[in-house]
């Protein structure tokens, strides 16, 4: 056993200064980045905002939306090879840099992407997906799936050590994603005592990523677009929502009206609700690690998408970041004292 006594931080504990700035407007800001990725050696263009893939989020739907602002969507891995099949047979051209089919790890996820792909070989993106990215036997997978698909952009996580985001870029991956815990409907931490504040973890995992030429996500952790700017503040490449894209018309999850109120359903991958419905319930040997939430129904996620990126234009003008790209080189974090954090997260 062992303790480290470096302060951990996560969103709530910081704000970014303001800085002179030499911006007229929030519109003089460019939200799109450039990527050239590690191990694919692909490119891609865009606005690096993702849609987690969740069922009550990453959806066919949320994704033919948010691509039209050249967003992304993790699109979550319950659809069906069929289904796979029907969606980008009437999809948009130009979808496939916007979308990422997700998987899992055991053999039939293997077959699944095999099937997708054989169909629709112009998908670019897969994201591999598991609650724990510290087991070998996910490190195995991932080089697998860079010798099967060796023109393919894998994104793999999640972990939140520099060394692991290390790892998994040797062993394949382009993009990892970074987050054990911060998800508003993720129990992992008080289930499991496991954990690492996201602030932290992003600035650490994005120096070791950066260092090898390879990019990161922030995955989860964001309830608001101040949350988003300082995901991007402290080096994250991508930032993924899930809690922020729920109840919406394009997401997932049960409509529910109560008392002339609608609400949306919306939990976590790990959670009882997931697990009935995917897998049969819970297994003997495990515990659930998500929650289910009833959301107010937000209309269309379009409005929600002027609200975020409005707000990290804005951020933006408040240092002096023309692109979305110099924002971590102007961001200085300063710690809010405790009592100032309870007023400030009031």
């Amino acid at each position: 056993m062992r303790i480290e006594h470096d302060i951990k931080l996560g969103f709530k504990d910081v704000m970014i200064r303001p800085k002179r700035s030499t911006l007229k407007s929030r519109s003089q800001v460019t939200l799109e980045r450039n990527f050239t990725f590690l191990n694919s050696t692909a490119t891609w263009k865009g606005i690096p905002i993702m849609a987690a893939n969740m069922d009550t989020v990453g959806t066919f739907e949320m994704a033919l939306e948010l691509s039209k602002q050249k967003l992304f969507t993790a699109i979550h891995k319950h659809y069906s090879v069929d289904e796979w099949n029907l969606f980008l047979s009437k999809s948009p051209k130009g979808l496939e840099d916007y979308i990422a089919i997700s998987t899992g790890t055991g053999q039939e996820d293997s077959n699944k992407l095999k099937a997708v792909f054989k169909n629709n070989p112009q998908l670019k993106f897969i994201c591999i997906d598991v609650a724990n990215g510290y087991s070998e036997h996910f490190v195995e997978f991932v080089q697998q799936t860079r010798k099967q698909y060796p023109d393919k952009i894998i994104i793999a996580g999640n972990v939140v050590t520099g060394e692991m985001v290390e790892q998994l870029l040797l062993s394949g991956a382009d993009i990892v994603k970074v987050g054990i815990g911060p998800g508003s409907v993720c129990t992992t931490r008080v289930k499991t005592g496991v954990g690492y504040p996201q602030l932290s973890a992003i600035i650490e995992c994005a120096d070791a990523a950066h260092g090898l030429g390879g990019q990161i996500i922030s995955d989860g952790g964001c309830t608001t677009p101040g949350d988003v700017a300082k995901a991007f503040g402290a080096g994250a490449d991508f930032v993924m929502l899930g809690g922020m894209f729920s109840g919406h018309t394009e997401s997932g999850g049960e409509l529910i009206t109560r008392n002339g109120q609608k609400f949306k359903q919306f939990y976590g991958m790990s959670s009882s609700t997931a697990m009935d419905k995917y897998v049969g319930g819970v297994a003997e040997y495990r515990a659930s690690e998500g929650k289910t939430v009833e959301v107010p129904y937000k209309g269309d996620v379009k409005n929600t998408l002027q609200d975020i990126l409005g707000g990290l234009r804005s951020t933006c003008t408040y240092v002096g970041a023309e692109r979305l790209k110099e924002l971590t080189k102007r961001t200085t974090f300063i710690r809010v004292a405790e009592q100032e954090n309870q007023v400030y997260n009031s």
